[in-house]
């Protein structure tokens, strides 16, 4: 059974500093945002009551909208709050807790400085982002590359920077795969459509350099734990050519969390203890059962 679309469901939004009915968060088609990608987002997540790493979230959604030339006018505290008040009013323990910045409607053209900034804050239940994620997730390559960083101000979680993840994503899909790998613009291993990735060899770690990816904060909180445990992280280019050497790998992201992965374009790879104790490690983690 489908659940119902986003536009039509019970419940409400905060927007711009008050909560609306659900059905009436809504922007104008004219809005600046909508024609021209500068939307910026952040993907929280609560378990239990509590949004794990909250104000990260909220210093990094400020930071993209800076990226992209415009500033929220709302501090992190307030956001932080946004975001507790939204969840609290939705009477959800365990939700995806989604703010979102972007430019309106005074003006329209590519020139934008005389638009309002506006931000919203929503949460819904979302459960696994991958159903039967500890089984293994199969990754096709993507035909589009991640872009260099003097193309586009990589380091924003801005809503244009993810047309291509859409794109690879939706063709993963279609064609019997769960989701795609992306290379960067100089071949090197990036990341997937929405998650940060990990490789695992005799017990070591080996992750892609960040110089053109998001600053996840799930991966950050990853590395955290591996180092807990006394895993070695290689932080390092890695290139197409060493994925067949691996003997394990995964993904990691808010909606992701830690998600094996068991194949890539015909690469086959275990679920091994490594990975395994970093998933009970971070299910721990975000629960308060454990603590960094």
């Amino acid at each position: 059974m489908l659940e119902k679309p986003y536009h039509d469901r019970d419940g409400h939004i905060w927007v711009d500093g008050e909560f609306v009915d659900w059905r009436d968060a809504k922007v104008h088609v004219l809005t600046h945002s909508l024609h021209y990608g500068s939307a910026v987002f952040e993907g929280n997540r609560a378990y239990d009551g509590k949004i794990f790493r909250l104000s990260d979230h909220s210093v990094r959604l400020k930071n993209s909208a800076e990226l992209l030339g415009y500033e929220i006018p709302y501090t992190v505290e307030q956001i932080d709050q946004a975001c507790r008040d939204t969840l609290a009013k939705s009477g959800l323990s365990d939700a995806y807790v989604r703010p979102v910045a972007w430019r309106g409607s005074e003006m329209m053209g590519v020139a934008s400085k005389n638009n309002i900034i506006h931000l919203a804050v929503a949460t819904w239940h979302w459960g696994n982002y991958f159903p039967d994620k500890m089984k293994g997730i199969r990754l096709m390559i993507s035909d589009w590359k991640r872009p260099a960083p003097d193309t586009i101000p990589c380091k924003s979680k801005a809503a244009g920077l993810y047309m291509i993840c859409t794109m690879a994503k939706d063709k993963a899909v279609a064609t019997g795969w769960d989701d795609a790998l992306m290379y960067d613009y100089r071949g090197r291993v990036a990341e997937c459509t929405g998650a940060h990735i990990f490789f695992v060899r005799d017990g070591e770690l080996h992750t892609p350099t960040n110089d053109i990816l998001l600053e996840g904060l799930t991966y950050d909180t990853v590395i955290k734990l591996a180092k807990k445990r006394g895993i070695t992280v290689h932080r390092r280019d890695i290139y197409p050519s060493e994925i067949p050497h691996f003997q394990g790998c995964f993904v990691v992201g808010t909606a992701a969390e830690v998600t094996p992965v068991r194949d890539i374009d015909g690469n086959q790879f275990t679920v091994c203890d490594t990975i395994k104790s970093l998933a009970a490690d971070y299910d721990a983690l975000v629960r308060g059962k454990i603590t960094l």
